[in-house]
């Protein structure tokens, strides 16, 4: 393997943030495999996106602004990844770890016959073989593993486990070859309501999250909804609350759930367990509210509220709604 290919997820004209986190680690592995950085974008509006990503460190944008990538079910796009993998010789191809990423890794691997390593965390060149570093078991294992004998690896990478760095070196652009005699199943009705909730969370500046102190699921729509709507940020939840049939399991943060990095965090009745600190510990500020002022999140938030959060929440509310009033 010699270079590295980016899908490039987006949706309602743009680019999810994980497509830079993507291309960032696509520059350094590329660097250390001697090949170069390329990434995928497919159907309406690809055109434009190609100017969001010539500001991160791309060698060439491939893409198709081919409206059967949308009206049809994934062939479309699997057909256009397999030619610019083709084309670009033995390679690794980095897919984000959400739904679509996911049903397009299965499909891309069979059709390239590739090696394939799923819900990735960290990923590194060792000895000129690409090895790859994921939970498994419900977090209870961190699994290693790399690509050997394969001319191909298809890589699913969990969202904010990498940091995004700008820095375009003025990369090419290539309008790929539209794949020809294919015939393809339509998209008749599609359910978004998922797929919405996903995109929230994980690209959400700021997340509010509940944990076990909730004291049942009500709460999470009366108190956290409303300030994560006074912030213009999303709704989480601790696997506790998960488990308790609280919020869905699509809401959990943790080593077990979501990996989340938004600018602020504030986590209310969260204790802060080690799994719970690994899908949120890279925020850009970190919150805590609880009644234990000992709980292990005290020990690295930026600020720990200690006190009632029934009290607390509602206030934070008010003050953040008349906050953005007066701005």
């Amino acid at each position: 393997m010699k270079n590295v290919i980016v899908f490039v997820e987006h949706s309602g004209g743009q680019t999810r943030k994980v497509t830079f986190e993507l291309a960032t680690q696509a520059r350094r592995l590329a660097d250390a495999l001697g090949g170069e950085a390329r990434a995928v974008v497919l159907g309406a509006g690809a055109q434009a996106l190609v100017e969001q990503l010539k500001a991160y460190p791309l060698d060439v944008i491939a893409y198709a602004e081919d409206p059967d990538v949308d009206t049809f079910l994934l062939d479309p796009a699997v057909d256009y990844l397999v030619a610019v993998a083709q084309s670009a010789g033995p390679s690794v191809v980095l897919l984000p770890n959400t739904m679509l990423g996911r049903d397009l890794a299965g499909r891309l691997t069979a059709r390239l016959g590739a090696a394939m390593a799923g819900d990735v965390t960290g990923i590194e060149v060792d000895g000129g073989s690409v090895a790859c570093v994921s939970p498994k078991l419900g977090g209870k294992v961190v699994t290693t593993c790399a690509f050997k004998n394969a001319d191909y690896g298809v890589v699913t990478i969990r969202p904010n486990s990498f940091t995004a760095t700008a820095g375009g070196t003025g990369a090419r652009t290539a309008q790929i070859e539209k794949p020809a005699g294919k015939s393809y199943a339509m998209v008749v009705e599609r359910n978004v309501e998922e797929a919405s909730s996903e995109l929230g969370l994980e690209e959400a500046p700021v997340v509010i999250a509940g944990g076990r102190g909730m004291g049942g699921p009500e709460p999470f729509t009366s108190l956290l909804k409303p300030l994560a709507n006074a912030f213009g940020g999303a709704v989480g939840a601790s696997r506790a609350a998960a488990d308790a049939g609280w919020v869905p399991y699509g809401l959990q943060i943790g080593q077990t759930g979501k990996t989340v990095s938004p600018q602020l965090y504030i986590g209310v009745g969260i204790s802060g367990a080690i799994q719970h600190k690994v899908g949120m510990q890279t925020a850009g500020t970190i919150v805590a509210v609880n009644k234990d002022g000992t709980v292990p999140m005290g020990d690295f938030a930026d600020l720990l509220v200690v006190g009632d959060l029934f009290t607390i929440v509602p206030e934070l509310t008010k003050l953040v709604e008349r906050a953005k009033a007066q701005a």
